[in-house]
């Protein structure tokens, strides 16, 4: 029949009426929209099955330090550990509770925890004496100048903070990529996408040539025209992936978690074997500050029950697992870093069946024959003389921009934890607004750049990052020259006019 009547398809003779071509519009609308969200499943399941063999490890790790702990200080310490099992297991909780996401000061909770073992041990190691809280403040504040411990808790602290900012900083990234794709994918169709789509998809069905297949450039330029803000992804997915490239390899290097993690519970017996030699002059020194304690009424007849044995105790490491799975991490990383610019090749290739370029007997959107117009770059800015679909280059998705930014706020925090500086890890999904600080670290090159301190800092919070990547570095940001700033925000109020 004549086509008059089609507002989509080429109006020359046709096999579909206009409630067949609305129908068609519908069926290639959901079929596409179907195609982008399996595409996304398997860069979901990818990163969340990489997030979840990491984290299982690291878990492991822990459980095994503390088991460890558990089994072997009793015989070791006898009441030093009995009577202390709760700074233990709070220690451990913090640590897991630290891993997972929560607001904690790691460094706080450690000194944390040698305080209150130092308190507890001083008073067992002294039970003749009356010791009462006052007393132990005082304690407290002398010892920590003749090292009880000996060098252990601040080597520990050094070395377990970045190994844990590393360590969840890592986890984290996989989960954030993940959750972008699964929002991206789920971005609907514009109306002008939609027609071309089906334009795309089943106007050949409606000029009898159900079999002859896409001109390849066609489909690209179609599918690279409703894509558009999708690509622009692109770069910031990219810092991404390669900063969890750089943080995989401090985790499987200097910041080795098989290494620090898995021997905790050694380095706390370290240290008590240290109290327990220096026991004797740390208490004369105390006594010299703060003055001889009360006898106890109640005696000594409670004596401390520590062991001085050598009970071995051994760390089983992981490091192959490790390893392992490490280079199983980079190998997926590296190969999901061009995804969303190679997904409109995918898509026109796996899904769509266009045929070969070089095909002059393919459906170029108004018959059979070969596809003349150039391919459109990627990106919203390269679509303006797209010729297959009208976008509107001034409009970006908005949706899309939330998951820039959310991209960027990750890709800060594996900068910061690449050089063992801590960030606030709040939640920043409900907003284009989030915390992190620092630079992003796309290459190896933020210890260069940044501070060489090994201890790390306050967390810090801004409300968003800089462009990852791009611009000046994390230690002269801190007092911009207010010519800049100026500039900057006349280039902002000039780009949302343009916008507008």
């Amino acid at each position: 029949i004549l086509g008059e009547h089609l507002r989509i398809c080429p109006q020359g003779y046709t096999c579909c009426t206009s409630e067949m071509e609305e129908n068609f519009a519908n069926k290639s609308r959901s079929e596409f929209e179907a195609m982008m969200k399996e595409a996304g499943r398997s860069v979901q399941t990818i990163l969340t099955a990489q997030h979840r063999s990491f984290d299982s490890y690291f878990q492991d790790l822990l459980n095994k330090s503390e088991k460890a702990l558990y089994d072997a200080f009793p015989s070791m310490y006898g009441e030093l550990y009995t009577q202390n099992m709760k700074v233990f297991k709070d220690l451990y909780s913090e640590l897991r509770r630290y891993y997972r996401g929560s607001n904690i000061n790691l460094e706080e909770a450690l000194n944390e925890f040698w305080t209150r073992l130092l308190e507890r041990l001083f008073k067992l190691m002294n039970p003749q004496y009356h010791i009462t809280d006052e007393y132990l403040d005082c304690m407290v504040k002398h010892a920590e100048q003749h090292k009880p411990f000996g060098e252990v808790p601040r080597d520990l602290k050094v070395k377990a903070t970045r190994a844990f900012i590393a360590a969840r900083s890592y986890a984290q990234g996989f989960l954030v990529g993940s959750d972008v794709v699964k929002k991206v994918s789920q971005v609907s169709l514009s109306h002008e996408c939609t027609r071309a789509i089906m334009k795309l998809m089943y106007c050949p069905h409606c000029r009898g040539m159900s079999s002859v297949k896409p001109c390849n450039n066609y489909c690209l330029n179609v599918v690279k025209g409703c894509l558009a803000n999708q690509a622009d992804l692109n770069t910031e997915w990219k810092y991404l992936m390669d900063s969890l490239v750089v943080v995989a390899d401090r985790i499987d290097g200097p910041y080795n978690v098989d290494t620090i993690i898995g021997t905790i519970h050694m380095r706390i017996a370290e240290a008590i074997s240290n109290l327990q030699e220096n026991k004797d002059s740390i208490t004369a020194k105390v006594f010299q500050g703060c003055g001889n304690p009360k006898i106890s009424t109640k005696g000594s007849s409670s004596d401390d029950k520590r062991r001085r044995g050598k009970v071995a105790l051994e760390a089983k490491s992981s490091a192959q697992a490790l390893e392992m799975l490490v280079l199983d991490a980079k190998g997926n990383l590296t190969a999901l870093k061009t995804y969303w610019v190679t997904l409109p090749s995918s898509l026109c290739s796996k899904k769509v069946m266009a045929s070969s370029a070089a095909d002059d007997k393919c459906w170029n959107g108004m018959t059979k024959g070969s596809y003349l117009p150039e391919v459109m770059g990627d990106g919203l800015a390269n679509q303006i003389n797209n010729p297959e679909v009208e976008v509107d280059i001034t409009k970006p998705d908005m949706t899309i921009r939330q998951q820039i930014m959310q991209l960027k706020i990750m890709t800060n925090r594996l900068g910061n934890a690449n050089i063992g500086n801590d960030v606030d890890f709040q939640d920043a999904s409900d907003d284009m607004s989030g915390s992190g600080s620092g630079d992003s670290c796309p290459d190896d090159v933020c210890g260069k750049r940044l501070s060489k301190s090994p201890s790390t800092r306050q967390p810090e919070t801004h409300a968003i990052p800089k462009q990852s990547g791009h611009g000046i570095n994390g230690a002269s940001r801190r007092s911009l020259p207010s010519a800049f700033l100026l500039l900057l925000s006349v280039a902002f109020i000039a780009m949302q006019h343009l916008w507008r």
